[in-house]
């Protein structure tokens, strides 16, 4: 008697440790896709998990678990072994414009973004708002490749704005009444632009959307400086010019003779005191600036390799870029308004430009090392001349840690940064269960070597898996067409 109940302690307890195990996928359970002994990398720590597998079903990661003997049925299967998971990239600048005539190869570019490992995208102000949310929608429902899409809307300016289908706003009533157009689109945030608006009509535009709830990026008129827009709750900065300015030890002498000279017949802008604002560079108003930055949560989004780029234009040829004819015709004939500019430059504003450029590198480290959010961001689109969608934030990325930044913190700006800022960490840019299926496998160690970013093996979107060769006939479907 003794004997048996002995026995059946040990197969009761046997029992219930077989119970308290974590149930694993049975093989009735049919993922869309599974990523088999494959090395995650977890870009907010760092740390490199080995031999995993990620099961994947309606677009959504389900499992994520040490690579065993149990079944994964599934309709992709993806060879993880040898290879590293990331979180999918994001382009955190973006734009899609040039009205109707130009609909049809803004639209070509979401395959480019996708084949170089671009999951989300921000377009940061256009006018084709309405195809952006036609596009969304085929992208949704399975029956167009490309990334997600967060967008601005039109952007705000002044009168006479540079930008077709701009909101041209300088009173209250007619900032308010942009905010409840773009509102009324259920734009993701607001950008502002800096042509034609007025220093007091931007200031109140980052008020009133601040008060609505709404996020406010942009570019900045000179005849306000950087704290101001701070203090009103602006979110994020485009580009370094408007740090700059606020890293000069004459920011509010210059700031008031701009203001001073707007009711002359040639008023002073960006351009005109740029060789000044650089001049007068302090370190000490720099780390003042970014520590500010830092405390409001002011994000900053550098766009280094299309200053590079245009910098590089009057004696750079563009000609054989191998990516140049995956470029529709159209658009690249947009290319020739800055290329014809920078043609006609002088030396000394080409030097200026080279000098400028050296500037922003300098600032990426200090910037990150007092805690200012960067965004990692390529400013392609129509217009910008070569900036080649999805290759573009890749070679961002490498500029970033050629400016002091870490292999882990550069993609940290295209990835964890870019969901938080939009506010949808919680379900994204991570790989764990429960969040979206955005996903890059890449065959080398993006923490050893950025540049690995570039070597893509398979491009997870929405839950579905694109190996290399699929990529590549996506892009051929693009080519010259």
């Amino acid at each position: 008697m003794k004997l048996f109940r002995l026995l059946f302690g040990l197969s009761l307890a046997g029992l219930l440790t077989t119970c308290a195990r974590k149930p694993r996928p049975t093989k009735l359970e049919i993922f869309d896709v599974v990523i088999n002994h494959v090395t995650l990398v977890d870009v907010r720590t760092g740390h490199l998990t080995p031999n995993q597998v990620v099961a994947i079903a309606k677009g959504k990661i389900v499992e994520v678990q040490q690579a065993d003997k149990d079944s994964y049925a599934a309709k992709q299967y993806v060879n993880g072994n040898g290879r590293y998971l990331i979180p999918g990239l994001w382009d955190m600048h973006v734009h899609f414009r040039g009205g109707d005539s130009l609909a049809a190869a803004n639209k070509k570019s979401l395959t480019l973004y996708l084949a170089h490992g671009i999951t989300t995208v921000r377009d940061a102000g256009g006018d084709l708002t309405p195809r952006i949310f036609e596009w969304r929608r085929e992208m949704e429902a399975g029956l167009l490749p490309g990334p997600r899409i967060f967008t601005s809307g039109p952007k705000i300016d002044g009168p006479e704005a540079t930008w077709p289908g701009s909101l041209e706003v300088e009173t209250s009533a007619q900032i308010r009444h942009a905010l409840d157009s773009l509102q009324k689109l259920k734009v993701d945030y607001v950008k502002i632009y800096d042509s034609k608006i007025s220093g007091r009509a931007y200031l109140e535009t980052i008020r009133q959307a601040q008060r609505r709830g709404l996020k406010t990026t942009g570019h900045m008129p000179y005849t306000v400086t950087l704290a101001e827009a701070i203090g009103r709750g602006l979110d994020a900065t485009e580009h370094l010019y408007y740090v700059l300015k606020a890293c000069s030890s004459k920011e509010d002498s210059l700031t008031a003779l701009v203001r001073a000279s707007q009711s002359t017949a040639k008023p002073l802008g960006l351009f005109a005191t740029l060789p000044a604002v650089n001049a007068t560079y302090s370190p000490v108003a720099a780390a003042r600036i970014f520590a500010l930055m830092a405390k409001r949560q002011t994000a900053a989004v550098p766009t280094l390799f299309i200053g590079q780029t245009l910098a590089g234009l009057p004696t750079n040829d563009h000609a054989r870029d191998s990516l140049l004819a995956y470029i529709d015709p159209k658009i690249k004939a947009t290319y020739q308004r800055r290329l014809a500019g920078a043609r006609q430059q002088s030396p000394t504003a080409q030097a200026l430009s080279r000098q400028l450029e050296n500037r922003f590198s300098s600032m990426i480290a200090p910037m990150q090392a007092a805690g200012v959010r960067i965004l990692a961001g390529s400013d392609s689109g129509p217009f910008n001349s070569f900036i080649y969608p999805g290759a573009s934030l890749q070679e961002e990325l490498i500029l970033l840690v050629r400016a002091g930044l870490t292999p882990l913190q550069a993609l940290q700006t295209a990835t964890i940064n870019g969901a938080e800022f939009m506010g949808v960490a919680d379900h994204t840019a991570a790989i764990a269960p429960g969040k979206d299926a955005d996903l890059l496998l890449l065959t080398g160690n993006p923490l050893e070597n950025i540049a690995n970013v570039k070597s893509i093996d398979t491009v997870i979107s929405r839950g579905k898996a694109y190996p290399a060769a699929s990529l590549q006939n996506l892009l051929r479907a693009i080519r010259n067409r």
